[in-house]
């Protein structure tokens, strides 16, 4: 957490407290360090500088057009996996041959639009997808650029709901099939069959799984290549591990160190799709302690965020650390282990489990390592309101999303009546 450190007592974010913040827009609160992203996707560049990949920011991870439009400006392209996170790209006018769009379940209405916005290429998942596509872009009296994903059926040693380059998993297509789709590419008169595509998971620590994966996937563009299919670029994805508890996950410049060799002598363009390593740990959720709890088998911090802000630990069972934003100094108060558990009426309403914290009502926490996966996944369940956003750079704070009200819960909604 780069730029998330205690000042004397206080936690701060850049040049500003934490502790004002919260008081100044409630909670609960995502908080990001501009600083920490930009740097992040900086270092992803320079460590692979040599090659001058195209870096696609991974949308899913974190879709605030705020962060979207730091990174387009900083020459990142975007990874869109839907209509909507094609609609926030053209929103923070992402140049249109700096977008990539995954998925498996792509729709005809998303195709479309993705052809009338004129993308740099589709990472097509299934035989079936690729005619879709075809079909669509005869329509549209366009040649468009395709890249088959390539599942390679290795293990991430990541979470089996983040794994994807299993070949039990929905992602990708086999090896044989992709081979079919090159011997018959006549087929697809309206396709340029211009690039292999592999992701293969999310928090992945170690390289040796990407080497595993890459190295599979040279050999297919070498089949292509025997069978005249020239290829533009290899997409590698993303998936680098960030720190949230005790990992020793690889930085950008030992990745390269392991990448580089591999795809140096390809000669294609490099695309890769970091999220993660991006975002993850630019970002904190502050939340507000409202009771606690003692009961004769455990103590519970009960706060105001929950899971309906916040669902990678009861998703995943992951871990974030989570700290107070002030450090006490009260004679005789001592840390005590406890749950911290939010408001929902879920017992897999949870933030963390045995932490030790030195807290009382009205306190307020840090989750950290939360600008990933959090605030995207964020729903309305028991009605509750998702939180705003604010974003931090040097000692100015900017709000970059309104707190959702009650009659924001309600506005779509039509009342049945007789």
């Amino acid at each position: 957490m780069y730029y998330f450190k205690f000042k004397g007592r206080k936690l701060y974010c850049e040049g500003v407290c934490l502790k004002e913040l919260a008081q100044a827009f409630g909670t609960p609160l995502y908080v990001y360090s501009y600083k920490t992203i930009v740097e992040h996707f900086l270092k992803i560049k320079k460590a692979f500088s040599e090659v001058s990949p195209l870096i696609c920011y991974s949308v899913k991870a974190n879709s605030n057009l705020s962060l979207l439009k730091i990174l387009v400006d900083k020459g990142a392209g975007l990874d869109v996996v839907s209509g909507g996170e094609l609609f926030r790209a053209k929103k923070v006018n992402c140049p249109s041959q700096r977008v990539v769009y995954a998925s498996v379940g792509k729709t005809e209405k998303e195709i479309k639009e993705a052809i009338d916005y004129g993308i740099f290429a589709f990472n097509v998942e299934s035989l079936t997808e690729l005619k879709r596509i075809n079909s669509l872009a005869g329509k549209f009296k366009k040649k468009v650029d395709v890249a088959l994903r390539f599942n390679p059926d290795i293990s991430a040693d990541t979470h089996r709901y983040i794994t994807t380059a299993k070949k039990e998993t929905k992602f990708g297509m086999a090896l044989d099939a992709i081979k079919e789709i090159i011997l018959k590419r006549g087929d697809f008169p309206n396709l340029n069959i211009v690039g292999i595509h592999i992701h293969i998971g999310s928090q992945i620590t170690k390289p040796e799984p990407f080497i595993r994966a890459i190295k599979k996937a040279k050999a297919l563009i070498d089949y292509a290549q025997r069978k005249g299919v020239l290829l533009n670029y290899l997409n590698i994805g993303g998936g680098l591990g960030i720190v949230y508890q005790k990992e020793k996950p690889q930085t950008a410049e030992s990745f390269a160190k392991k990448i580089l060799p591999l795809v140096k002598g390809l000669k294609l363009k490099l695309i890769l799709e970091p999220g993660r390593f991006i975002v993850g740990n630019a970002g904190v959720l502050i939340t507000r302690v409202i009771y606690i709890k003692e009961t004769s088998c455990r103590r519970f911090i009960i706060v105001d965020a929950g899971m309906n802000d916040l669902i990678r630990p009861a998703l995943y069972s992951a871990y974030h650390q989570i700290i107070p934003l002030s450090k006490s100094l009260k004679a005789g108060f001592s840390a005590k282990l406890s749950d911290v558990v939010g408001p929902v009426c879920e017992s897999a309403d949870f933030l963390g489990k045995n932490r030790v914290l030195n807290v009382e009502e009205g306190d307020y926490l840090a989750v950290l390592g939360a600008g990933a996966y959090s605030f995207s996944m964020a729903s309305n369940y028991n009605s509750r309101c998702k939180p705003a956003e604010v974003l931090v750079k040097d000692k100015k704070f900017y709000l970059i999303r309104k707190r959702e009200t009650y009659q924001d819960l309600i506005r779509k909604e039509v009342l049945f009546e007789k």
